[in-house]
């Protein structure tokens, strides 16, 4: 009777435990999360955004291997975007992270129903990713990269370190409708500042050398470097040929100026996947993409390049110096 007892017992513990364990594996149940970044994975700038975006998913307690499986993919071009997109939609995951406007146009070509949130998109509603960044409705929300009026600023800051410019570059891939906006913004600008600005094509690198080389024939003549996948893919020419060809610019992305660019302003886009996390998060808890609103930059980083200015023979500003977030020596 005592053993029958301490079996009973026993059973009754075990019978108890069930609910607790199934909770507990219900909370620990894996969740899948695909991740589609743009250019390759032996790029360090593409690497350290990835790293941010890792950090964040530990620091809301998601753990690869744990709960979560996430499947990364890389695509350096247009091809690889929708190829990729497709791979990741067919594995059912929970939520796709989107790093820039081409994975969010293949990821929504290959869904419509998959939740996708992008870390870095300029103008979200002008290029139909969203219905507006308060309402995105759909499947699909996230972070906003840059609002139209910051190519005044690229501007304005291009003309107080080199006040002799007359004439500036605006090098862009013109089948990125965002970029559009943001010309016309620079463009706006340039009477008051008695300037003439001159938009180049920048596809590939064969096009970007042979534009800014017919370009820069003057001596006060700049550049400003709109953000694409092509830019990011020819970073190394583009700075090369600004040096060769002595032109002040400045670049919509920081990293252009950790290499040897002249001077940036932008947000910092390493933040922006760690708050695209957040988003990631609450989806895998249960909210949906469309209650969620679009979400502008905060804050932009002003960096400088002492040994450029040197090089170009530029006395930077003690008015830049003051406010630049980080200045390179």
């Amino acid at each position: 009777m005592s053993l029958k007892r301490r079996e009973f017992i026993s059973l009754l513990g075990s019978a108890a435990a069930w609910p607790l364990a199934a909770r507990a594996q219900q909370r620990e149940r894996m969740r899948r999360i695909g991740v589609l970044m743009t250019g390759t994975a032996a790029d360090p700038e593409g690497q350290a955004r990835l790293t941010g975006f890792l950090q964040g998913l530990q620091e809301f307690g998601w753990a690869a291997g744990r709960n979560a499986r996430i499947d990364y993919r890389w695509a350096a071009d247009d091809a690889d975007n929708r190829k990729y997109a497709a791979e990741l939609v067919a594995l059912s995951p929970d939520v796709i992270l989107a790093s820039t406007s081409p994975s969010v146009a293949a990821l929504q070509q290959a869904s419509r129903t998959v939740p996708i949130v992008f870390a870095a998109v300029s103008d979200p509603v002008g290029q139909g990713f969203v219905g507006s960044l308060a309402r995105p409705g759909g499947s699909t929300t996230g972070f906003a990269l840059y609002e139209y009026g910051i190519g005044t600023k690229w501007l304005e800051l291009l003309k107080e370190i080199a006040p002799s410019v007359m004439r500036v570059a605006v090098l862009r891939d013109p089948t990125l409708l965002f970029t559009s906006g943001q010309l016309g913004a620079i463009q706006g600008a340039a009477p008051s500042l008695r300037v003439e600005v001159s938009p180049l094509g920048a596809r590939d690198a064969e096009e970007i050398e042979h534009n800014i080389t017919a370009f820069a024939r003057g001596s006060n003549e700049g550049l400003i470097v709109l953000v694409s996948q092509s830019m990011q893919a020819h970073r190394d020419l583009i700075i090369k040929l600004a040096a060769q060809r002595r032109l002040p610019s400045i670049y919509s992305t920081r990293y252009f100026v950790e290499e040897g660019g002249l001077m940036s302003y932008a947000p910092d886009r390493i933040e922006l996947y760690r708050h695209a996390v957040g988003y990631v998060d609450r989806i895998l808890k249960g909210e949906k993409p469309a209650d969620l609103p679009v979400q502008a930059p905060t804050k932009y980083e002003l960096v400088v390049n002492l040994k450029t200015a040197k090089a170009l023979g530029l006395t930077m500003p003690p008015t830049v110096l003051a406010r630049a977030d980080e200045v390179i020596e």
